[in-house]
């Protein structure tokens, strides 16, 4: 039974969120309005909780703040942001601060239900509508982040791009256009498996171990 904290300002979706949830077998830990009343709950709870469900637009402490305080102090913690809003702001930092995944909240029962069973599979999970608005922000980015690339050949001072070879900050870019791995592998004339070694190296230098909060980090 996966065990769920809510944390929303709207009192009418955490007890519609409630009811729907715990028809389909999971357990509801708490309920809070907003972040610091969610922390207050994870103190005592939070080795019984598997996933948070996080708006981001809340009063007091919101989402954002809360979710880097959680990934901080509650790693072993999901989160699922669950909000109306999919601005270039609220999706970037949120999957840059460790957000699991972020599903609008018109997105439907059914939705819901399985991005929770995804994301604790260890599945990142994104709306449809937001997926599209971060592949329209790493296209916009992806030419300045060739150049940036490029520049920072063999300086040290560059963030990623020092860590990485000229091959894996090749990948970097290709990855960042949203090209899939046998995309990569057929415009670098080698094979998918190269591919997903250059990857896993890529996720060791920069710590960074998922491939869409790595193309969020790298269009910065």
């Amino acid at each position: 039974m996966y065990k769920v904290l809510l944390v929303d300002d709207e009192k009418l979706l955490l007890d519609s969120l409630e009811i729907i949830l715990s028809l389909n077998g999971m357990e509801i830990i708490g309920k809070a309005g907003d972040g610091k009343g969610a922390l207050q709950i994870l103190e005592e709870n939070a080795a019984d909780c598997d996933i948070a469900l996080v708006d981001l637009n809340m009063k007091g402490m919101g989402g954002i703040e809360l979710i880097k305080v959680m990934k901080a102090r509650f790693m072993n913690v999901k989160i699922l942001v669950l909000t109306t809003f999919y601005d270039d702001k609220y999706i970037t930092e949120a999957i840059a601060g460790g957000a699991d995944g972020y599903l609008l909240k018109d997105s439907g029962k059914d939705a819901i239900l399985g991005a929770i069973t995804q994301i604790l599979s260890g599945v990142t999970v994104l709306d449809q509508q937001v997926m599209s608005r971060l592949s329209e922000l790493m296209a916009v980015s992806s030419g300045r982040k060739k150049e940036a690339i490029a520049r920072c050949e063999g300086d040290n001072t560059c963030d990623i791009a020092a860590e990485l070879t000229g091959r894996e900050n090749e990948i970097c870019a290709l990855m960042a256009d949203g090209l899939t791995n046998k995309q990569i592998a057929d415009k670098l004339y080698i094979s998918e498996g190269t591919v997903k070694n250059y990857i896993s190296n890529i996720y060791d230098k920069t710590g960074i171990h998922d491939r869409v909060k790595l193309v969020v980090e790298l269009k910065k």
